[in-house]
């Protein structure tokens, strides 16, 4: 996992990239909590996001947003950060020509940051959105969602209550043919402490339904 520079809109952006030994293999965003509260591209979720990816034959990357690590400016309060994250992805298209599709996986800020990246980019077709801090953001944007994906959430989430992000997913659109799944982890909190196997099976389990071992979606599902 090599580390790479990524010149960004307000310098250098320090990132992590596993690329696939396969020139057509699709590729994963992956954006981490909360920067001016401790949140990094190490995060232990973020890592475990990562991984999951890297296993499933995916070109990933991860990268720290302005101002955390040795990413350079300051934290933005999201329009920053949006912008770094179009700049990364741009970054790992570049480096993947022949992807067949992208995904986009983010915690907590990072998931907010991700769908918004979602709604502009086309390209991206399938999401997972860790602990939404949909009680702390606006998601009115998904209008309608544009990709199936899934929302993961700890049940006992006492930064962001389980009923927050229900009241936001039943008020989200959604594109004819996109799917959403909602998964409450029960005792879990919003940073799934002492239920990480837990979180990475779920997860494991909803990519198992649309993808195979190499990444394409089963049954040509491209949403």
């Amino acid at each position: 996992m090599p580390e790479v520079i990524i010149n960004g809109p307000e310098g250098r952006i320090e990132a992590r990239y596993t690329p696939s030994k396969n020139l057509e293999a699709p590729i994963a965003l992956i954006l981490h909590p909360e920067p001016n509260q401790g949140g990094t591209m190490n995060n232990k979720v973020i890592f475990s996001l990562y991984k999951e990816f890297v296993k499933r034959n995916f070109s990933t990357l991860r990268f720290n947003f302005r101002g955390v690590g040795k990413s350079q400016g300051s934290y933005d309060d999201g329009e920053g950060e949006l912008a770094d994250a179009a700049t990364a992805m741009d970054w790992i298209q570049t480096q993947n020509p022949n992807a067949t599709h992208c995904w986009v996986a983010g915690f907590s800020f990072g998931s907010w940051i991700g769908m918004q990246l979602m709604m502009r980019r086309p390209e991206i077709k399938g999401f997972v959105s860790l602990s939404a801090p949909a009680l702390i953001r606006d998601f009115a944007f998904l209008a309608p969602c544009p990709s199936s994906g899934l929302f993961l959430h700890g049940a006992e989430d006492e930064i962001v209550p389980a009923f927050a992000l229900s009241r936001v997913l039943e008020k989200i659109s959604i594109q004819k043919g996109a799917v959403i799944k909602d998964i409450f982890i029960q005792g879990a909190n919003h940073y799934f402490s002492d239920h990480n196997d837990e979180m990475v099976k779920a997860i494991n389990d909803y990519l198992d339904g649309r993808l195979d071992k190499d990444g394409n979606f089963i049954i040509n599902d491209e949403k």
